[in-house]
């Protein structure tokens, strides 16, 4: 038998990919357990779905600390209390320094919605109005030092309509995310996902 996971999911707001993976992980019943909820914001909403489904939350406020460095290191504790085999970035808006992020290295995942490595930063539906590209859509990375970067374990295309504002075009993006960030999670805790020169290779299901 497959040994249980354990899952810590940071989040900075209403964290709609945190309830998708927590939907999905009881729905598909996975070896693995999100034993925390943590954010970087006490007004965050995604808190209150967590706590209402029985998981830990913890809040680490980056406003507290005097430096990244600082909240990285406090962050950092308060993940390994829960001694995760993955990390799932799930919204959270902090960009996370080389220390932090080698500490977890090919356990830290991160969804960003562009096609990477096109869009990186913010604003991306934007950017991609403004370039006029005819597909846009969401991308899971396994997270390394340089932002928005690092080795790609899904991704998911929406095409561009000539009437899409801003926010349609977030909107159809983020009904995907719903679905490729679960099962992107779902091939990590079965053991699927393996990174081999900066490439990620998706096994089939033992």
């Amino acid at each position: 038998m497959r040994p249980m996971k354990n899952i810590v999911i940071l989040i900075s707001g209403r964290g709609s990919n945190m309830e998708a993976i927590v939907q999905a992980a009881i729905a598909e019943r996975w070896p693995a357990k999100i034993v925390a909820v943590i954010s970087n914001k006490a007004e965050a909403k995604g808190l209150e779905f967590a706590a209402s489904h029985g998981i830990a939350t913890a809040i680490v406020a980056n406003k507290d600390y005097a430096s990244r460095d600082e909240f990285d290191s406090a962050l950092q504790q308060a993940i390994d209390f829960y001694q995760p085999d993955l990390v799932v970035l799930a919204g959270f808006m902090r960009i996370l320094g080389a220390p932090f992020v080698a500490h977890y290295a090919n356990r830290l995942l991160n969804i960003h919605p562009s096609l990477l490595p096109s869009f990186p930063g913010l604003d991306t539906h934007k950017k991609a109005l403004e370039f006029g590209v005819k597909w846009h859509g969401a991308t899971v990375h396994f997270v390394t030092a340089e932002l928005d970067h690092g080795p790609i374990v899904e991704q998911a295309a929406v095409a561009v309509f000539s009437d899409d504002s801003e926010s349609s075009l977030a909107a159809r993006v983020l009904a995907q995310e719903h679905q490729i960030y679960p099962r992107a999670v779902r091939w990590f805790v079965h053991d699927q996902l393996q990174v081999v020169d900066g490439r990620v290779i998706v096994a089939a299901t033992a």
